[in-house]
């Protein structure tokens, strides 16, 4: 029983620490990649759609992404959808692409987007933590309802809080890596 209850949360602490890389690959940094378009919602034809399902990514220099939409009738509302993101860029198109040519980073905006990864870390670190709060509630309830001894439910939050640590210290290790990536000039 508190095998099950340990996989699961463990589980659940495998998909915070996908849902925390998905987030910091959200934040731009210097270079451009396709992973900042992630969170964008197009308004297609009256239907929110995720903008990688409606084009194809190019990043042909350091500090330009070119998007082909599948459809071209879509260009206007993938350009209005990119102008209106929090990503603070103004998309040109030229008929055939849409161009976003991403400006240099002042140090400032370097630092608020490494306060905006540090939220984002935090936010993963409380959802660790909250899933193991969650599994200890479980192997409490068992010992409670005398399912499991009290050597056992010891041993069971020991382990639980192995686990907290392991995927507390890889939410740090993406934060110190995403930090390094926005100081780079």
């Amino acid at each position: 029983m508190i095998a099950d209850i340990l996989s699961t949360a463990e589980k659940k602490m495998k998909n915070t620490i996908e849902h925390a890389k998905e987030e910091l690959g959200s934040i731009r940094t210097g270079r451009a990649h396709p992973a900042m378009f992630n969170k964008i919602m197009v308004d297609y034809y009256g239907s929110p759609t995720p903008l990688q399902q409606l084009a194809t990514f190019q990043v042909p220099e350091a500090r330009t992404v070119l998007i082909s939409p599948f459809d071209r009738g879509s260009m206007n509302a993938i350009e209005k959808a990119i102008r209106d993101s929090d990503l603070g860029v103004n998309p040109a198109n030229d008929g055939q692409n849409v161009r976003i040519v991403l400006p240099q980073l002042t140090e400032d905006r370097r630092r608020e987007y490494i306060k905006v990864a540090k939220n984002k870390a935090e936010e993963a670190r409380v959802s660790v933590r909250a899933n193991r709060r969650h599994a200890v509630d479980s192997i409490k309830k068992l010992e409670k309802d005398k399912e499991i001894g009290e050597d056992d439910a010891r041993n069971g939050e020991k382990q639980l809080d192995t686990l907290t640590k392991k995927y507390e210290e890889q939410v740090n290790e993406l934060l110190k890596a995403k930090e390094a990536e926005l100081l780079e000039v």
